[in-house]
């Protein structure tokens, strides 16, 4: 089977299309018969030709999540009217790709961290697009991270929730990630084809020879709940052998690519990206709404 999946040069995460139809039939072979394993089955078998015909977004079907052994360690729900400035920094001041990351698009009201694209005349760094990026002062090693957000819509700019080492793009540093990774817990599509869909990725180097680019995986791209306009949860479970990716409390994939998970204490990171290239009328605005991260390790 790998030898021909191989041979049709598909993607990891076409390839765990197909794999997932084990998967949920195994687990339905173990457990007895359950009508919720047995739609899960009959959805995985019609996604998975969507996927490697089309790559288009699979619905998770994983198991859901068991926080059993695990305290919670964080949280910030965005009370108040500020940024807690004692847990956050704001990151990425100054030009980043076509505009600018300021800390003037992170505002708190209502509950929420609400970060903004929009064009500015008369912004801190000149004329331009601007966006928002914030991190956590305190680094992490391993443990289960969410966040509880709605994403941005529209095109170009897109939502982030991810997790970053400080050199995961150095060879010599990362080791194929066991010296540090950047794990993408979740990316908002902006591809309009893909709506209500996100990616998990997780970047590295040096598990190869190729010292010239950074070796990444996309794990898959997931389909959430009407992603722009509800509440949706993004978490990983950073485990001493995995990462395992979940939406909605449900598992969407899991993996070790590499030479294995990263050792080292990373940084913990919220951003609204922006793109390359803009091409909105001056008026655009897009909106990124946090209602909680929280943090649990064991």
């Amino acid at each position: 089977m790998q030898n021909i999946m191989d041979a049709l040069h598909l993607a990891f995460r076409q390839q765990d299309a197909i794999y997932r139809i084990g998967r949920i039939f195994q687990s339905l072979a173990g457990s007895g018969f359950s009508l919720k394993k047995l739609i899960a089955l009959f959805t995985a078998f019609i996604e998975m030709f969507g996927c490697v015909l089309f790559d288009s977004p699979l619905t998770p079907l994983g198991e859901e999540l068991n926080l059993d052994g695990y305290r919670l360690v964080f949280e910030d729900e965005f009370e108040g009217d500020s940024l807690d400035l004692d847990s956050w920094f704001y990151r990425g001041s100054g030009p980043s790709r076509a505009g600018f990351h300021a800390p003037s698009q992170t505002k708190v009201k209502d509950g929420n961290m609400v970060m903004t694209a929009e064009y500015l005349e008369d912004g801190e760094f000149g004329p331009g697009w601007y966006a928002g990026s914030i991190a956590l002062q305190k680094r992490y090693c391993k443990g289960y991270f969410e966040i509880r957000c709605k994403c941005n819509p529209g095109t170009e700019f897109w939502s982030a929730f991810w997790i970053q080492a400080d050199r995961p793009y150095d060879h010599d540093a990362s080791k194929g990630g066991t010296g540090g990774a950047e794990i993408d817990i979740f990316e908002s599509c902006s591809n309009p084809k893909e709506k209500n869909a996100v990616s998990q990725t997780i970047h590295c180097n040096g598990w190869d020879d190729d010292r010239e680019h950074i070796d990444s995986r996309l794990l898959g791209k997931f389909k959430g709940n009407n992603i722009y306009d509800e509440y949706n949860t993004y978490g990983l479970e950073w485990t001493d052998e995995e990462y395992i990716f979940y939406i909605n409390g449900v598992e969407t994939a899991r993996s070790s690519f590499g030479n294995g998970v990263s050792q080292v204490k990373e940084t913990i990171l919220i951003t609204l990206e922006l793109p390359d290239e803009i091409t909105h009328e001056k008026d655009y605005t897009s909106q990124f709404t946090v209602d909680y991260v929280k943090i649990w390790q064991k």
